[in-house]
Parts: C-alpha cells; sequence; structure tokens
C-alpha cells in the first residue's frame, strides 16, 4: 500500500516566464520582466508560505546567459527553495550554470540534461527532461533514459510521488497545439507511470501558456498558465493566437496525506508590460 505523510507540503507552481536578454524584451506583444517580478512579489507576499516553488520550463526565450542573469536576478529574490525544469527555449547548462536549486539528486550525469529528484516532509519530486533535438522544436520527446528513470521511479510502493516536466504528454483538443507541442513518445511515458498512479499525486508542466487539467487512468496532469502571457487552445485554433485577455498568473498547489488540490492565482498586468 502506498505511504502517506502527516504533512501537507505546499508548492507554487510558475512556468514560461521567457526572460530576453534586456529588461525591456517584448514576446507575444508583453514585457516577461516587470511581469516576473510582480509575480514575485505576489509569491513572497502569500498568506501561506509555500514549501519552495517550481518553474517548469522556458526560463529564457534563447539560450542567452544575459537572459539567465536576469532571471537570476528576479526568481533569485524568491523567499524558498526555487527548482526549475528545462523547457524548449531553454539549455540545461546555463540553468545549472546560473540559478540556484534547493537540495537534489540529480538523475542524470549528461551536462545536457536537467533531471533529478528531491524530497520535502516525506513527499518524493521528480523532474524529467524531455527537451529533444532542434528538428522536433516545440514537441518534446521520450528518451531512452528519461524513460527508464521514470519506470525506476514510478514503482507501485513508496512515498507520494510527483512529477514535474516541460511538455503535455496527451492530445489537448486544441489542433495546432496537438500538432506541435507534444512529447513524442509520450504515451509511453504514461504507461511506464501507471504501476504509481495509487501514490502519484500529479504530473505538472507548463509549455501551453494556458491553465489546463487532464485527468487519464487515474493520474491528474496539471498545466499552468505563464507567468506573461496566455495563448489560446480552442477546439477550432489552428494556429498560435495570443489571448490578450488572460493575466500572467500561477498556480498554488495543496498536496495532502490523501489529496492534491490546485488553485489558479492572476495578477494584474502592469502597466509597464502593455
Amino acid at each position: 500500500m502506498p505511504m502517506f505523510p502527516t504533512e501537507a507540503v505546499y508548492f507554487v507552481h510558475i512556468s514560461d516566464t521567457h526572460f530576453g536578454p534586456t529588461r525591456e524584451y517584448q514576446r507575444h506583444g508583453f514585457r516577461p520582466y516587470p511581469c516576473a517580478e510582480a509575480i514575485v512579489e505576489t509569491i513572497n507576499r502569500l498568506p501561506q508560505k509555500p514549501d519552495f516553488v517550481v518553474h517548469t520550463g522556458d526560463v529564457a526565450t534563447d539560450p542567452d546567459p544575459a537572459a539567465y542573469r536576469l532571471a537570476r536576478e528576479v526568481l533569485g529574490r524568491l523567499e524558498v527553495p526555487v527548482y526549475y525544469v528545462a523547457g524548449n527555449h531553454d539549455s540545461a547548462v546555463l540553468i545549472k550554470k546560473h540559478l540556484s536549486f534547493g537540495p537534489k539528486q540529480d538523475l542524470s550525469a549528461d551536462p545536457n540534461v536537467l533531471s533529478y529528484a528531491f524530497a520535502v516532509k516525506g513527499y518524493r519530486f521528480v523532474v524529467l527532461d524531455m527537451c529533444g533535438p532542434a528538428e522536433i522544436d516545440p514537441h518534446g520527446q521520450l528518451s531512452p533514459q528519461q524513460l527508464a528513470i521514470a519506470q525506476q521511479e514510478a514503482q507501485p510502493e513508496g512515498p507520494p510521488l510527483t512529477i514535474f516536466m516541460h511538455f503535455p504528454l496527451h492530445p489537448l483538443n486544441s489542433p495546432w497545439m496537438d500538432a506541435h507541442m507534444l512529447v513524442l513518445g509520450g504515451e509511453a511515458l504514461h504507461q511506464a507511470l501507471l504501476p504509481a498512479r495509487a501514490r502519484l499525486r500529479g504530473v505538472f508542466y507548463g509549455h501551453v501558456h494556458q491553465s489546463m487539467q487532464t485527468w487519464r487512468d487515474g493520474i491528474l496532469y496539471t498545466a499552468v498558465a505563464s507567468t506573461f502571457a496566455q495563448l489560446t487552445a480552442w477546439p477550432q485554433d489552428m494556429g498560435v493566437i495570443t489571448d490578450v485577455f488572460y493575466p500572467p498568473a500561477f498556480n498554488f498547489v495543496h498536496l495532502l496525506p490523501q489529496q492534491t488540490i490546485v488553485h489558479q492565482h492572476v495578477i494584474a498586468r502592469p502597466a509597464i508590460g502593455a
């Protein structure tokens, strides 16, 4: 039987900050830098202090050291440990070089792969790296090495388990997202996680710039909105459309002894970022 801790773990889920090389950099018509600053200030003022913050990828838009230095300047203000996932726009090497992590155990010796595990209050958290070669971007890709890590971690017995990655595994009923944004080989990863579903508290990801929840075969998959700009994902959308009405957001996640609760929080867009 799965083992249940008696304490709650709280974490903040952010994603897709897309820092550029300057504070004035714009993407999708908005400036990421002031939005990230406002998100950090909001997180630091939350009435319930989280145990950690997890960033599920696309810290930067391009693997530019200047962008990661700006990310460190802003995200380094967070008053709790921070954990990072590599997105398709990121460089794992530069994330490791420029950003600070909470305590962790590396699961890959490859400098170009960001995969590790950490524990908080008896809960286990595993970061998987689904980044693939440039020619498949913006898809992710399941490598044999990451599949092996998932199979090893997703045993039926053990403490509550949570998985972090950048890309969605399953179709989202949005034609352009389903054609371009999914993990190639994602079904194999889903199957690898099934043995642990009784203790799997959720799979959390970014990439889609939307708050989405998918429930499949007893596993909860949850996406978080971007900290600065959102994309539409309607069933009729055939291409990328920026949702100009959807503000910057983050999720506050409650891992309770026998349930998971996800709250989305939005913030007012800083006037300077419009």
